[in-house]
């Protein structure tokens, strides 16, 4: 098999069987990031085999303080499955997570494509239907966390599930690197973050995944 096809598989089967595997890099330090996004999408295909069906993508990596810890200047992404859409209660065990992280998000709901080369922010809101508070619970099929960009990338941006808040707001109407999110745990703050972390505007971000795809 190819490295493509030995790495996917070994990551589709850490997710089914919910167990955690050595880091890639350990296994082979000559992995490139275009090596690991073979990786994730023969890992992808492999979840559509099963009828998981792609409706839509995740921008990961998008501030500058992630980008720092993993040695990289960009973000990366990965795919969203119909699986992964979760509705009200998260069970951990149901849904077969092993390490699980919550993080909250901007969801873009578009009602165009975006087709790059030249996609700006500006093209984003334009193509935009609406944005909705998401929570993204990451998750990882890599030891303890222990991943690098090329760890992270095959392993499907280190996604897990997602879940879409009710509301539904106008791009237009709203200043989005100036929103602001708290977590809160029973009512205490928990963490807080501001629009501008990713990528200094949350447009920026799908318009870089928009010019990255083509």
């Amino acid at each position: 098999m190819s490295k493509a096809e030995t790495y996917g598989a070994a990551l589709y089967d850490a997710l089914r069987q919910r167990e955690v595997i050595a880091p890639l890099v350990e296994q082979d330090s000559a992995l490139t990031i275009d090596d690991a996004y073979a990786i994730s999408l023969d890992f992808l295909v492999r979840r559509q085999q099963d009828g998981e069906r792609v409706v839509g993508k995740k921008i990961g990596v998008t501030s500058k303080a992630v980008q720092d810890m993993l040695g990289v200047h960009q973000p990366d992404f990965g795919f969203l499955t119909d699986w992964m859409h979760v509705h009200g209660d998260i069970d951990v065990d149901a849904m077969g997570l092993i390490a699980p992280r919550a993080e909250a998000e901007i969801a873009f709901i578009l009602k165009d494509s975006l087709n790059g080369p030249g996609i700006t922010p500006q093209d984003v809101i334009a193509a935009t239907e609406s944005i909705a508070p998401c929570f993204e619970i990451v998750d990882s099929r890599i030891r303890d966390w222990n991943i690098s960009i090329v760890d992270t990338v095959a392993d499907n941006a280190s996604c897990g599930v997602f879940l879409l808040g009710e509301a539904r707001a106008d791009p237009r109407a709203h200043d989005l690197p100036g929103l602001h999110v708290t977590v809160t745990k029973n009512g205490a703050p928990l963490s807080e973050g501001y629009g501008h972390a990713v990528q200094g505007d949350p447009a920026m971000a799908v318009a870089w995944l928009a010019n990255t795809l083509g």
